[in-house]
Order: structure tokens, then sequence, then C-alpha cells
């Protein structure tokens, strides 16, 4: 991958062009990168401006979130949809969408479980700012960036006590999942060969238990915060889907990337 560029760089070029948090392996950026690399398409990542001023990037997409798919001079695409459809658009093969309507449907609903609103990764987020938030003092100006994505993401406490149970609700449904895939001689979450789930899976798992410190380093406050603790969920993710996990980089990923720390 290319060096990150700076979003005011990035706006008057062509190409493809997506703004990611260059010093996390956010699962959302990773699934939206795992799309682009398994169809061969090159990009130019530019750095997500935390804990800066933000106000090009709202300029720009009415939000603050990464990641950001920029593609010539068409409007910037902020969701992980919007950027599957451009990804199956600007290289149709290999597809990650599904032909047939119901396998499609499928992944569709299983992505929005793990990647939308109140899904695993949304939810696994507001255990993150429960613990953090609860630990810290009012006034530690060190909790600042956390209290203001907690604002962000409108974190309750009582959203937070939901949390744990809808994380294990959908690692059941997804074991349940990739077992009766298995029974039927499939390697694959939807169908008999890889889509976006596969990729949504790979890339979220890691909010679960991260890829071993030697394949994805991160910093150890970093590790510690993705890493789950709660033997419920653990119970709730089968040994089948996280190796899955693990095939499905293994065989079509690149290793998630930290290039600044």
């Amino acid at each position: 991958m290319a060096d990150f560029i700076e979003l005011k760089q990035a706006i008057d070029m062509e190409g493809l062009r997506v703004v990611l948090i260059s010093t996390t392996p956010s699962p959302w950026g990773e699934a939206v990168k795992g799309f682009f690399y398994v169809k061969k398409i090159s990009y130019v990542p530019v750095r997500h401006p935390m804990g800066q001023d933000q106000t090009l990037l709202r300029q720009l997409t009415a939000q603050e979130s990464a990641p950001v798919a920029f593609y010539n001079d068409e409007r910037p695409r902020s969701t992980w949809p919007e950027q599957l459809y451009l990804a199956e658009r600007l290289s149709p093969d290999p597809p990650l969408i599904p032909q047939s309507m119901e396998e499609r449907v499928r992944m569709f609903g299983w992505c929005n479980e793990l990647a939308g609103e109140n899904g695993l990764g949304w939810s696994r987020r507001e255990i993150i700012f429960s613990r953090t938030l609860a630990s810290a003092k009012a006034d530690d100006q060190r909790s600042a960036p956390m209290r203001a994505m907690a604002r962000k993401y409108h974190y309750s406490a009582e959203s937070a006590q939901a949390a744990s149970q809808r994380i294990v609700e959908i690692l059941r449904g997804l074991s349940e999942l990739i077992a009766e895939q298995k029974q039927r001689g499939s390697n694959f979450l939807i169908g008999d060969r890889l889509s976006a789930l596969d990729i949504m899976w790979a890339a979220f798992a890691a909010l679960i238990k991260p890829l071993p410190e030697a394949l994805c380093p991160m910093a150890p406050g970093m590790r510690a915060g993705f890493t789950n603790d709660d033997p419920a969920i653990d119970a709730a993710a089968s040994p089948l889907l996280m190796e899955h996990r693990d095939f499905i980089y293994r065989q079509y990923l690149e290793l998630p990337l930290i290039l600044e720390r």
C-alpha cells in the first residue's frame, strides 16, 4: 500500500482515494480494504484527521467517520454498502455480492448485523466505552477523546447493558451458519464462494479476538481494548467461526497494516 496522504491533497485527485484511520485496524476500514484488495483495485490511502480539525471531512461528507471512499469527482461514499457497490462496479470479478436473491438478502442482513448500528461492532464499542469511562474521572483530560467519541455514537449506560446480549445473539447465529455451511461442504458463510460477509467477519472478529501480535502489531492498551473478556461472548463464538477468520485472511486478504503508531 502507498503511504498515507492528507485529505487536502486527496480532494482534487482522480481515481480512488479511501479515508482510513491510520493507527488502528478499525474493522469497518479493514473490511472495505478487503473488498478492494480481493478485487485488485488500487487506491490511495488518506489519513483520517483523528484528534484534529475534522471540519473539511464534515463539509465533504456530512459526517466525521472513516472509511470514506472518493472516486474521481463522484459523490463520496461513507457507508459500507455504498463502498461495496462501488467496488463491484469498478471490478465486477470476482463478485462479492451473490447473484441469488435469497443469498444476497442473507448476506446483506448478516453484514448489517456485523457493521450496522447496534450490530457487533457498534455493541463492542459500547462495551469499550462503558469500561473505559467507568474507570475514568470526570475531569481526566486523558479520557476526553473517548468521551467525545461516546457522545458521537449516542452511548448511554442503558444501551451498553444490552450490548453483550446482542453480540452473543449475533455470534450464535454466525456459529450456526458456519456449521451448516461446513455440513454442506462449503468453505464460505454464504453459498459456495467468497462473499462480502466472509471479509466482514474476518475484519470484525478482531473485536472478539485480534490476530496475534506477529500478524497485527497493536499498542498493548489497544489490544486489551479490542480483546473480549466476557465469557458469554467467548462461548458464543465457536472455534469453527474463529478458524474461518484465519482461513479468509490466509487465503484472500492482506494482513491488517498499521503504518503509523
